[in-house]
């Protein structure tokens, strides 16, 4: 089939537009922190599933220690921390606004890479970190910014820096897990471990500081925000992450990292529709400079 990989980067797109929105939602009836906890355990259902029909086992009982440390570290920092931040800026700022800001996880990866994994940066790609950059702050320093004037300035301050730190466990996530995924080593293997040490970290700091009931208590009461994590969660870690793979087995590299940070865009109709949003040409030109700054980074 034509295109097939730049087709399911177009779907991991939308799929990782419309998983953020229902979060978002049930976020707001039960609190970021107990979606958190619940959706990386439907999750990694999810995965177990996914990873038993393709490879004959729910788990990669293959892997080398050495695989489990740093895929394992990657889950803690990226889903552990990183989404923590990341589902209460979704409560305090909005998805799109979120995501937006979300989107400089390439820059901050690509700046990490070049500290820790001695990755090299070109001048084409300092250029498009540059783009990106310009983009997001043109938006975020915008006068007019309808999410600006809603929120207080404190409540505005905390959604953004709760984005940037979101950006950077992906960042830091994604870096992580690059040392663990050397060789032919599959991505559906790796995120299994990912998210099952993220799930048993995650757990059991909530047994420790004696949440587990509450959360499930909360769950109980809210059989709506139930209904949204369980969507949220096929939709994002499990349809997402497979098109995902798809796309990168199937196009080039660049193509489906672009085609696959289109969320901002996506996101824009969707503010404005499920929740309301007041959108300016101004956050719309920002929200596509953002995206061909991420072009330019990928596409080098």
């Amino acid at each position: 089939m034509p295109f097939v990989g730049e087709l399911a980067a177009l779907a991991t797109s939308i799929f990782f537009s419309v998983a953020p929105t229902f979060f978002t939602l049930a976020g707001k009836l039960v609190g970021s922190v107990v979606v958190n906890r619940t959706r990386l355990v439907v999750a990694l259902l999810y995965l177990f599933a996914a990873h038993w029909l393709i490879y004959g086992s729910p788990i990669p009982v293959d892997a080398s220690p050495d695989r489990w440390f740093w895929l394992g570290l990657s889950g803690v920092i990226g889903f552990v921390m990183g989404d923590a931040a990341l589902f209460q800026a979704f409560v305090v700022i909005g998805t799109r606004l979120t995501m937006l800001v979300f989107a400089l996880n390439p820059v901050i990866a690509a700046v990490l890479a070049w500290l820790f994994l001695d990755e090299s940066l070109t001048g084409t790609q300092l250029l498009g970190m540059t783009i990106t950059l310009a983009g997001v702050a043109w938006v975020l320093f915008e006068r007019s910014n309808p999410s600006k004037q809603e929120l207080s300035p404190k409540d505005y301050t905390a959604g953004i820096i709760l984005a940037v730190l979101a950006a950077a466990g992906q960042a830091g996530g994604a870096v992580t897990a690059k040392l663990g995924l050397y060789g032919d080593f599959h991505a559906l293997s790796g995120q299994i471990i990912r998210v099952g040490i993220g799930t048993v970290v995650i757990w059991v700091l909530t047994f420790i500081s004696g949440k587990a009931r509450q959360t499930i208590q909360t769950l109980k009461e809210q059989p709506k925000a139930v209904q949204q994590i369980l969507l949220a969660s096929f939709l994002g870690p499990f349809l997402g992450v497979f098109f995902s793979l798809v796309a990168i087995q199937n196009a080039e590299v660049g193509i489906a990292s672009t085609l696959m940070s289109l969320q901002p865009v996506i996101l824009i109709p969707i503010g404005y529709y499920f929740f309301k949003e007041s959108i300016s040409w101004q956050a719309i030109a920002g929200t596509i400079l953002t995206l061909v700054g991420v072009a330019v980074i990928f596409l080098v």
